[in-house]
């Protein structure tokens, strides 16, 4: 049997582990926090999401392993028809999209009637962007005029995009790109004296933004960012509830399908699945969660240490961190360390491209680390060969 999984299903065994366990939880705990949403909008149907969330998360592994055959060499020049394209749907949705909550996310696919959150798409491309500049770059990659304009424009042209109607994601995203241009050797005194401009132009924009009576995205934002920081807020519904499901977890419970907190919790499927998880399975099953991020992450520290060329190492450790912080952030919310960003669990929680897109991105991780392993297997064996012919 283990044999036969090698044969088929390439790469890092500890990331497909992971990708396991992590879609199991995604199963129980989407089963469990829909029940809710069946009786509202289903007459009760209670099997009727969890069988659409099972069928798009078998969707997902798929792609994970089609992908994951894929050589990582073909996204080098993909990201840059990618980039392209995702500036333009972006730029679409700013003004076509489809808003809810006063956020412009989505995208029509005319025809079929379904919609698409174009900065998952985004995400993926600049990441992929990033690590192929990068790699082709190490040999200027101190110059500022030679590699740091050329990688930070396409940054902020994207993170730019995703702003206005999703700060949070905008963040993410160029927090990512940041650590990745710091692994890639750019100069550190051009990285610092841009993050203090940047960091300094959010400052004066909170400031003005609570000082103020703006309304729309950014009334959305001053709301939460005031609900944050007043704990006592009436406000903080979202939080309140999400803490009640955390406490009545405890330390260890296995009580898979028994939340009360789903009833009561906005989102317990996608935004809060992380509080639903603890109310069913205790802190010991939250922490099982950051974990198998955690350790996602430390396994992409393995493949890169085991890369011969730096496109492969940059593409799998910066769609790794992708994935963590986005993971650590939609923690972060449930426990009320950040304020309420809508960023969803990948792998976890329910949701349409949020889900394909993390698939992709796992099985380009998984790609790098199979190609990797193939090339240095051929090493070792014409090493050995030579060793032969020699003695």
């Amino acid at each position: 049997m283990s044999n036969e999984f090698r044969k088929y299903f390439k790469g890092d065994p500890i990331i497909w582990a992971v990708i396991v366990v992590l879609s199991i939880f995604s199963l129980l705990a989407v089963y469990s926090s829909t029940g809710t949403l069946a009786y509202k909008y289903q007459g009760g149907d209670t099997s009727y999401y969890v069988i659409k969330h099972s069928i798009l998360l078998l969707v997902g592994l798929v792609i994970i392993f089609i992908t994951h055959r894929i050589s990582y060499r073909y996204f080098s020049r993909l990201s840059q028809i990618l980039l392209i394209v995702a500036v333009l749907f972006l730029v679409l949705t700013l003004f076509f999209g489809t808003s809810i909550n006063q956020a412009s996310r989505w995208l029509a696919i005319p025809g079929i009637g379904l919609t698409f959150q174009t900065s998952d798409l985004a995400k993926l491309a600049l990441i992929m962007y990033v690590a192929r500049m990068l790699s082709l770059k190490q040999n200027s990659i101190k110059d500022y005029y030679g590699a740091f304009i050329p990688i930070l424009i396409p940054i902020l042209l994207i993170c730019m995009l995703i702003l206005p109607a999703d700060l949070s994601t905008a963040i993410i995203l160029f927090s990512t790109s940041f650590i990745l241009m710091f692994i890639g050797r750019i100069n550190f005194k051009y990285l610092f004296v841009f993050t203090l401009i940047v960091t300094v132009f959010i400052g004066l924009f909170i400031v003005v933004a609570l000082s103020s009576e703006w309304e729309g995205r950014v009334g959305t934002w001053k709301n939460r960012i005031e609900s944050f920081v007043n704990k006592d807020s009436q406000e903080n519904y979202q939080v309140d509830q999400s803490k009640i499901a955390i406490v009545s977890g405890g330390i260890i419970k296995i009580r898979p399908g028994k939340s009360v907190q789903r009833n009561f919790l906005p989102l317990p499927y996608s935004d809060f699945i992380y509080a639903i998880i603890i109310e069913e399975y205790g802190l010991a099953g939250g922490l099982i969660i950051m974990i198998l991020y955690l350790y996602l992450l430390f396994r992409a520290g393995v493949i890169i240490k085991k890369c011969n060329r730096t496109f492969p190492a940059f593409l799998a450790m910066g769609l790794s961190i992708l994935i963590v912080m986005q993971a650590m952030v939609n923690m972060a919310v449930a426990v009320n360390i950040f304020p309420v960003t809508g960023q969803q669990l990948p792998m976890v929680s329910m949701g349409g491209t949020s889900m394909i897109f993390t698939c992709i991105a796992f099985g380009i991780i998984l790609s790098v680390s199979r190609v990797t392993n193939t090339q240095n297997a051929e090493i070792n064996e014409e090493a050995s060969s030579k060793n032969e012919n020699i003695n």
